[in-house]
């Protein structure tokens, strides 16, 4: 079965729901977290998306990303599919969100209403090599600067996290 999104306004009111790859296509503003881990140590885990993705891939990112089933409460998405992707088991909480748009080359289109949400992890974390190609833990200072001197390197949701303060907050 194919994965369906939530399609949304810009108040993230549902308005109906839409096959992934299709909202993708025709550019529909839909329901999507991001996931953003710390650890004691003032560090951000960071993975670098699995290179066969159909967009992005080969790009470092927050620990994870994805979009809610219908019906699914967004916390309970972003736990789920936190495990699928990094084998972390953790409380998240919303700590934001964003609406972001990003045109790619291959014609697709991100439009998400972006829910950000926030754990604590001391561990690293178990890959799921179908989505990751691996991961880092990084002083928030140095990605910062990483950031600054090769933002190319980075997904786009991930500079708009960046430049939303997001990383303020984690």
């Amino acid at each position: 079965m194919q994965q369906q999104v939530i399609l949304v306004d810009k108040n993230d009111r549902e308005m109906g729901t839409m096959e992934k790859m299709e909202a993708h296509r025709q550019g529909v503003l839909h329901r999507a977290f991001s996931v953003i881990i710390v650890n004691d140590n003032g560090e951000m885990l960071l993975q670098q998306r699995a290179v066969h993705k159909y967009h992005s891939g080969g790009l470092w990112t927050n620990a994870c990303c994805s979009h809610p089933y219908p019906g699914e409460d967004i916390i309970a998405a972003g736990e789920r599919r936190l495990y699928e992707e990094m084998g972390i088991k953790t409380k998240l909480d919303t700590i934001g969100s964003f609406i972001y748009q990003c045109n790619f080359s291959n014609g697709l289109t991100e439009h998400e209403f972006d829910h950000v949400l926030k754990g604590i992890y001391n561990e690293d974390p178990i890959i799921n090599v179908e989505e990751v190609e691996t991961f880092k833990w990084m002083n928030i200072d140095l990605l910062k600067s990483s950031i600054i001197r090769n933002p190319e390197l980075y997904t786009f949701w991930f500079l708009e996290l960046i430049k939303q303060n997001f990383l303020i907050l984690a």
